[in-house]
Order: C-alpha cells, then structure tokens, then sequence
C-alpha cells in the first residue's frame, strides 16, 4: 500500500506548473475559531452577521457540517485529510501526531500543479509537517497579493481569532461600531444555569461573531478590487464549536457542529453541489477539506487521504461524519460520536469520569465559574445538574428536535435500530483508520506506521475489551480478569481501566492487578494502580503513581498519574495520610526536574484540595426541585 501510495505522491510533484488563473480557479479560506452555528443564516434570531448570511444566500451552505471540538486536532483532519485518530497522539490536544515521511499538507500538492500557496496564521497542525513544503508563504504578512505573477491561481487561508475562546476570560469593553447586545435578551440553552455571567457570556460572544462577520467582509472586499472575486470560489467556516460551557471540546452539537458555507462564481458554479441558495444536508467534516480542494483545482486525490470530497468532478457523498474527544490540554478522557443527516450517537468510553473537570484554561471562564459556584450550592435544575455527574455509556439524539442534545434516546426501545446501526458505524470506522485512541498516550505503539505494524496492535480484540470495560456490567468482571493476562498492552490496559469502572464490584481481580503492577507498560500499572485505589487498595498503587509521576522519560504516562492520583484525591474514600507526603515529594522533584507544566497544573490543584485551601471537585451535585 506504502509503495503506491509514494508513486502516487511523486506522480503529483511530477505535475507541470506552468498554468494560469484561467486554467483552475482561486480559492480562499477564511476560518474563524471557536463558534457554532449561530449565525443568521443558520436560523439563530439573535446573530449579526449580514456578510456571513448573504455569502450564504449567493452560495451553497452545509447544514451538517461537523468538527473535532477543539482545535489541533481538527487541523490535523484539514491538512492531511485523514483523521487524527489515524496517526496517535495527534488525536489529543497539543500532541505531536506520528506521521510517515510521505504524508505532508495536502497545500504541498496545490504547490506542484502551480498554485501559489498561503497561511495567515495558524499551523497547529498536531504533527511535524513541514510548513516550508506546504506554504509559499505562512505568517502574519502572507498573502495571496505577493505572488509574483498576478495571473498564478492561488490557495489562501485566513485565520480570525476574535470568536476565540478567550474572547470571554476579559470584562473590558469591546471596540464596538454597533449597539451592543442585551444580555436580557440571549436564550440560554437549557442545559445551561440562568446566571447573569452565563448571558453577559452570551451577549459578549454574540458581539465578537458580529465583529468576525465584518472582518471576513474585508477580507471579500479586497478580494473585489482586487478584481479576483470573479475567478475565486471561497470557503467559509469555524474550527471548532464553542465556546460557552458545554460546547467546546464535548462531542454534542455545541461543541461540534461547524458552519460551512462555500461561494462558487459564475465560471465555476458547474463545480458546485447545487445553485447558489442551496442548503446541503449530507453531512460532511473536516477530513473531506483536502479532497474537495483537490478536486475543485483538478489535482488528483491521494490515496491515503480518509475524506470525501463535497464538491468538484471527484464529490462523493458521505452517509457518516465522525469526532473523537480524547485528552484535552491535562485532562483525560475518551469518547468517539457518529453523526447522519439527522443522528448523533455518542459512545463513551470512560463514563466514570464526569462531563466536566477542573480544566485549567476552560475555567478561565465567567461563565463556567458561576455553574460551579451553583453545583457547589446544590442549586442546579436536574438539567443543569447533568453536566457535572457522570456519563453514560451511550447517548443518541435526534438533532433536528433536540438541537440541545438534552434528550437521550439510547435506552429508547422504538430508537434500538437507529442505536445498533451507529453502533456499527463506529465499529467499522474504528477499524478501517486503525483509531489510535485506543492505545494509551505515550506507547511505543502509537503512529500510523507503528500501529500497522503486522501483529502490533489487534484492534479487534481491543475495541471489544473496550466495549466490556465502558459497559460497567460486574457480569463482565471474567473477561475482564482474563484481559489482564493478555498479551497485548492495550487490551490490559482496558482491562484495568474496565476494573477501575466497576470498583468494589472488582476485587476479585485484585491479584491480578497487583501482579500488572509490575507490567512491562506503565501506562498498564497506572490503570492498576487505580483500579486498586478504587478499593481501598492504596499502598502498592500509590508508590507506582509516585513513580510515574515524577519521570521525565514519559511525560505522557506522568500525566497519565497526575490525573489519577487527582481522581483518587477528589474520590469519595478517605485519602491517605502518605498523600500529602507523597505530594510535597513529587512537587520537589518536578522543579528540579523541570516535568510537564500539565501534570504541574494537576499537581498544583491536588495539593492545594489536600491542604484544604481548595475545595475538592463538584461531582455528583445536589439540584433543587
């Protein structure tokens, strides 16, 4: 597969680049970060984006269009056209995926067919591709103005940031050319708290989208006098949802669900998938970006890449769209959707661990501070409170009557086909990009090649140890004790974590996690260590986490002990007196060693929840009738 995937690429670069504007079209990307659909033309009564709502009008709008709910991740997707989970870790957030050395930025074969490539500004990309063989130019100044030759087609991206998260972390009043919005007047999901920083949130944001709607004006207007408009078909979308609280990095609709609208001219229109106005349901996603652009420039599509084009001579319609949550920033957790023109199935892999945690730089957030101070208070609605327990193991919507994804259907007898068919779903797509996620961060099995590797990694077997350990069923508790002695590092290490599931309901496995306490994988003795914890077990597991907390061969598994030792801290058994001498230690050691700021982050936060300067963790909250 390798080799003719290589003569393919060299094929490409083979490609004359002698052509003119004439020959292919422009196209243009402008991007904006952190927003969902709220916008006018898709239906949100509050938005004021007249730029954004007439593109729309004049091209084709994506009515499913969905994302990974956070960045880094999602740009793997749109510069490589595979899915992040293909190349471990770049399905994390901030990671640095593990590429083979023929797999660049699909701008690298616009470059070859003659285009004139730029970026302005983002390239966490979530792998170590090579901006220099990807961009004619990449920074603040680039631009598709200083190509040499006016007449060369280019492929021009343009990131804004004023949506971005931290659009919320200030007070101070934004430089506004237009009457600010009434937070009086928002409507607040009803799965959010009715709290005056939550609307002063949403009135903010909804200020920003406007401001972001008159920079993509400019942006249209210099492409006019330029007197390029006519030859230059142009993409407009969001990175990821967001970013009020449940929206980004949660695979529901607010953290998902991007808006896409795409503007064919005239002398291009025949490449489009409908007449201007027209409003696509199919769904699509980011991975299918590469292949659409390829396909609209009449470059071929590489083999390797996972997406389907949307537009163009090569568009092949998808019947699913897909997105992962795996660890974000110094938090960890697991959870993989499937999503149709009218379904969102969400599979969660470790519903023990509660929707939200103490993630440091979500918190920085008014808003998210005050839906703690409430669950704290024990004053949330049963709605609101369901955000800060744990998950299910499965969760399925119907999106089009519940945007807010507050009804679950999973457990619906007239919803059981709907629920088994995107379970398959997930199960062939899991196999077919060999998901990495399924291995534990920091494995020497994780990349695309490494992954592959004959015999390396039995992702059959290891997706259903996966299943039993998430389903939390004590009927399970054999296979899951017979896991533990497998060969294979994944398939322990989901065995433990399925113990760690279950608790008290696993002692009898505690022999053979004491014995995995030694295992060959720290990732595999962590889990152990906390499935034990789990118990009361703490002795034994805890100098393991001590262990692994402090080594800087792996930041990975120290991470992965950090948010276990926190887990234990913040759980409902009693903590051990050695912890707080186990912190002090660890804390020593990270600034002599100088250990990742993550598990730094975690470690900070433990020690102050022991020492009982912070109080520990909302998670299971007490709401008022």
């Amino acid at each position: 597969m390798q080799w003719k995937i290589f003569v393919l690429v060299l094929a490409v670069l083979a490609v004359p680049i002698a052509i003119r504007a004439a020959d292919r079209p422009n196209i243009l990307w402008l991007s904006s970060e952190d927003n969902t659909t709220l916008l006018g033309c898709y239906g949100d009564s509050m938005a004021r984006t007249p730029t954004l709502d007439q593109l729309a009008r004049d091209g084709v709008l994506f009515e499913n269009c969905f994302a990974q709910p956070v960045c880094a991740p999602s740009r793997f997707a749109l510069i490589t056209g595979t899915f992040a989970a293909s190349s471990g870790p770049a399905n994390h957030m901030r990671a640095e995926g593990k590429i083979p050395s023929w797999m660049t930025g699909f701008p690298a074969f616009l470059r070859r067919a003659g285009y004139f490539t730029t970026n302005q500004l983002k390239t966490d990309y979530n792998s170590l591709i090579r901006v220099d063989q990807v961009w004619n130019e990449c920074g603040r100044t680039a631009d598709y103005a200083n190509r040499a030759d006016s007449r060369q087609p280019f492929f021009s991206v343009y990131n804004h940031e004023v949506t971005h998260e931290s659009c919320l972390f200030k007070t101070d009043a934004l430089p506004l050319n237009f009457p600010p919005t009434d937070p009086a007047k928002v409507r607040i999901p009803s799965y959010q708290p009715d709290t005056p920083e939550i609307r002063a949130d949403w009135a903010r944001y909804y200020d920003c989208l406007k401001l972001m709607d008159q920079q993509i004006a400019v942006k249209l207007e210099n492409l006019s006098k330029c007197g390029l408009a006519d030859n230059t078909i142009v993409f407009y979308f969001s990175d990821n949802g967001g970013v009020l609280p449940r929206s980004k990095r949660f695979l529901h609709e607010s953290g998902t669900h991007v808006p896409l609208i795409v503007y064919f001219p005239p002398k291009w229109r025949h490449l489009a998938p409908g007449p201007p106005g027209s409003r696509i349901k199919t769904p699509v996603s980011f991975v299918d970006f590469a292949p659409t652009v390829l396909s609209l420039a009449g470059v071929e599509i590489p083999g390797h890449m996972q997406g389907r084009a949307f537009a163009g001579p090569k568009m092949k319609p998808n019947e699913y769209v897909y997105c992962t949550r795996d660890r974000m920033d110094e938090r960890y957790d697991m959870v993989r959707s499937v999503i149709d023109s009218r379904w969102l199935y969400i599979r969660n892999f470790r519903p023990d661990i509660n929707y939200v945690q103490p993630l440091s730089y979500m918190f920085n957030a008014r808003g998210y501070r005050s839906w703690e101070r409430l669950a704290r208070g024990g004053k949330l609605t049963e709605a609101t409170a369901r955000f800060w327990g744990e998950k299910p193991t499965e969760e399925l919507y119907e999106m089009a009557v519940d945007h807010d994804n507050v009804h679950n259907l999973a457990n619906d007898p007239a919803c059981r086909e709907t629920l088994n068919r995107m379970r398959d779903a997930l199960k062939r797509h899991t196999l077919e990009i060999n998901d990495n996620g399924f291995l534990p961060e920091g494995s020497v099995l994780e990349g695309y090649d490494e992954s592959r590797a004959v015999g390396a990694y039995p992702l059959v077997e290891v997706y259903q140890m996966a299943l039993i350990a998430s389903e939390r069923n004590p009927d399970n508790l054999v296979k899951l004790i017979e896991g533990l002695k497998s060969s294979s590092e994944p398939i322990r290490w989901w065995a433990a974590q399925g113990c760690t599931m279950l608790g008290d309901r696993a002692r009898s496995a505690k022999s053979s996690l004491l014995h995995c306490l030694k295992d060959s994988s720290g990732a595999v003795q962590i889990a152990a260590a906390e499935a034990l914890a789990c118990m009361g077990q703490y002795d034994e597991g805890l100098r393991i986490l001590q262990h692994w907390l402090c080594v800087n061969e792996n930041p990975q598994f120290s991470l992965q002990a950090a948010n276990v030792i926190d887990r234990i801290i913040e759980g409902p058994r009693p903590v051990p007196a050695m912890m707080m001498a186990f912190l002090e230690e660890a804390e020593m050691r990270f600034k002599a060693d100088g250990n990742n700021s993550d598990a730094q982050r975690i470690l900070k936060r433990m020690k102050s929840v022991v020492e009982g300067k912070m109080p520990a963790w909302v998670s299971n909250p007490q709401f008022q009738d």
